[in-house]
């Protein structure tokens, strides 16, 4: 890859993408929330203008889903869209191709299939309504853009579904865990590397869905995670765990376009695997 700039720097992606880069000895320049407030365009304009990237990685987000829905709306907005039109408007400045994370909550959750990426969208929370702005200010703003729709992340830089279930295990005898809402896990080392290879390998500019292979319930996640753990799991709907946010019940998203580039994607149990061995679990 070429000169890369990654926003979130610090953040559960970005720590997972410059571990990458520093892997394969790639420099970057790379910034959090407090080297560059996303929020405040003068600044954005001026540390991109100042660098030159060819490559954008926008990694920083606003993921607190329940905050969104009140005490932080406001942030989540100038986050997620007012701070990626920032970007977006600063590489247009430069020429730097943009890579833009987005979510699976930019779909309502009622398609019992897969969505395709150009399925409708229909967003249902407040975090899911400004990722969805955030892909429209990349669009407008953009044509050299790789937008990646995820879910379900898990990593070792950051707070997370598999952290907590590990977590919850040492102090409980059985854990009940959500069993009416699916989706697709993903590893962010899976992530990482697809971000990478849709640059290095100049595929076709637009949107793009990637996870693990395969789809599962929280509960069954949850079952995988603590198989070699002496806790039950038990299964329980979602009315057990009132929130704020509403959260799509079946956000299965196809993959199709992702596997025709030729990236390899592995099972999200494979990942879990992998990413158990590299914790020391």
């Amino acid at each position: 890859m070429t000169k890369i700039l990654i926003t979130g720097a610090n953040g559960q992606l970005g720590s997972e993408l410059r571990n990458l880069l520093d892997e394969r000895g790639i420099a970057y320049d790379a910034f959090d929330s407090k080297q560059m407030d996303i929020t405040n365009k003068k600044l954005v304009d001026e540390k991109i203008n100042a660098l030159k990237p060819a490559v954008i990685c926008h990694c920083a987000a606003y993921t607190a889903v329940d905050n969104a829905e009140d005490v932080a709306k406001d942030l989540n907005w100038q986050v997620n869209e007012a701070g990626t039109r920032n970007v977006a408007e600063a590489a247009k400045k430069v020429g730097a191709k943009v890579v833009y994370i987005s979510t699976d909550y930019v779909f309502d959750g009622t398609n019992e299939g897969e969505y395709e990426v150009d399925a409708p969208t229909n967003p249902q929370n407040e975090y899911g309504k400004a990722k969805l702005a955030g892909e429209k200010a990349i669009k407008e703003v953009l044509d050299d853009y790789y937008i990646i729709r995820t879910s379900w992340v898990f990593g070792k830089y950051g707070k997370n579904f598999v952290f907590t279930m590990l977590r919850l295990a040492k102090d409980h005898d059985k854990l009940t865990v959500v069993n009416d809402q699916f989706g697709r896990p993903t590893w962010t080392r899976t992530l990482a590397e697809f971000m990478t290879y849709l640059v290095d390998h100049d595929q076709p500019f637009g949107t793009y869905q990637l996870s693990n292979e395969g789809s599962c319930s929280w509960y069954e996640f949850a079952s995988e995670i603590l198989k070699d753990q002496d806790v039950e799991v038990a299964p329980v709907d979602s009315s057990a765990y009132p929130a704020k946010a509403y959260r799509p019940r079946h956000s299965i998203m196809s993959l199709k376009k992702a596997e025709a580039t030729g990236f390899e994607i592995i099972d999200w149990q494979s990942a879990l695997g992998k990413f158990m061995d590299e914790i020391g679990k």
